[in-house]
C-alpha cells in the first residue's frame, strides 16, 4: 500500500502528502515507555529516613536491640531481658490465657445445663405444668422426660395429648435459644404388634417424630440441630409388669446433648455429687 496520498487543492492540481497516522501509535508507545521508566525509577529510590525509622521500630518492638529512636505508634514494648529465646512471651511469666482443665470445663458444663433446666422449669411453672416433667443431668447432657400414664401418650398411640403440646410449647423458646444439639428419643411399653403399629419400634419412632415436629414446626427449633430416634421397648424405664410400670415406659426424652470430649463429660457425675475429680489435662 502506498504511503503517500493525493490531495486535491483549490486550483484543481493534485498534491501529494505523506500519511501521518503512524505518529499516533508512535506517541502512544513513547508514553508507555516513559511511564515504565518512571515506575522503575520510583522503585529504585529508597527513603533512607523512613527506612531507618521502620528498622528501629521493628528492632525495639521485638526487644532485640536498643534503638535510638522509634516511631510514634503506641503499644507494648517487650524489653530484651523479659523475652525468652524465641521472643514469644515474657520470660518466667505465666500465660494470661492458660487452658482450662477438664475439671473446670466439667464444672462449667454442669452450671450451663442446670441453668437451662432452671429456664425450662420457670416456663413450665408459668403454665402450671412443672410437676409433670422429669429432669436428669448426666454425662450425656440434660434430659427432659415426658413420662407417665396417659398424660402424654395414650396406649398404642403416637398422638400428642393437649398436656404434652402445652409442655413442648413452653420448652421450645429455651431450646431455640440454646446452641446444643437435641436428641428426641421415643420409647414404648412392650407388647409387640398393635392395632396402629406393626412393632414397638414404629410406635416409639412415631412418638419421637411427633414431638420433633411440634418443636420444629410450631416451636421454631432449627431442624439442623434436632433428630428423632425410636428405641422401641429396648430401654424401659421400669421392668415391672403392672399397668403403672408399663405406663412409665410410654415416654419421650428430649436430650440436650453435651458436645465436650469424653474426658470432660466423664467428670460430670463427680461434679454433680460434689466430689469432682481433678483433671490436669487442659482442653483448649
Amino acid at each position: 500500500m502506498s504511503s503517500r496520498t493525493k490531495r486535491r487543492n483549490f486550483g484543481g492540481d493534485d498534491e501529494e502528502h505523506p500519511d501521518e497516522r503512524w505518529m499516533a501509535s508512535y506517541m502512544d508507545m513513547v508514553t508507555v515507555l516513559m511511564c515504565m521508566f518512571i515506575v522503575l525509577f520510583a522503585m529504585s529510590s529508597v527513603d533512607q529516613n523512613k527506612f531507618e525509622q521502620l528498622r528501629n521500630s521493628l528492632a525495639t518492638g521485638f526487644g532485640s536491640v536498643e534503638a535510638g529512636s522509634i516511631d510514634t505508634a503506641t503499644g507494648v514494648v517487650v524489653p530484651a531481658e523479659h523475652a525468652n529465646s524465641d521472643a514469644e512471651a515474657f520470660a518466667g511469666a505465666a500465660p494470661t490465657d492458660s487452658p482450662a482443665t477438664d475439671a473446670q470445663l466439667a464444672t462449667a458444663e454442669v452450671e450451663s445445663l442446670v441453668d437451662v433446666k432452671a429456664q425450662i422449669t420457670a416456663n413450665l411453672a408459668a403454665v402450671g405444668l412443672a410437676d409433670l416433667v422429669q429432669f436428669a443431668v448426666d454425662e450425656r447432657g440434660l434430659t427432659v422426660g415426658l413420662v407417665g400414664s396417659e398424660t402424654f401418650f395414650a396406649p398404642d398411640r403416637a398422638d400428642l395429648s393437649a398436656t404434652a403440646i402445652s409442655i413442648l410449647d413452653a420448652m421450645a423458646p429455651v431450646l431455640v435459644a440454646s446452641d446444643r444439639e437435641i436428641s428426641v428419643e421415643g420409647h414404648a411399653d412392650k407388647h409387640g404388634e398393635t392395632v396402629n403399629f406393626a412393632t414397638d419400634w414404629e410406635l416409639s419412632a412415631g412418638r419421637s417424630t411427633r414431638v420433633l415436629r411440634r418443636l420444629v414446626e410450631q416451636g421454631g427449633v432449627q431442624q439442623e440441630r434436632i433428630a428423632a430416634i425410636g428405641y422401641g421397648a429396648a430401654r424401659p424405664e421400669s421392668t415391672g409388669s403392672t399397668l403403672a410400670d408399663m405406663a412409665m415406659n410410654r415416654r419421650v426424652d428430649v436430650v440436650l446433648l453435651s458436645t465436650l470430649p469424653d474426658s470432660v463429660r466423664s467428670l460430670i457425675p463427680g461434679v454433680l455429687s460434689g466430689t469432682p475429680t481433678t483433671g490436669e489435662t487442659g482442653t483448649g
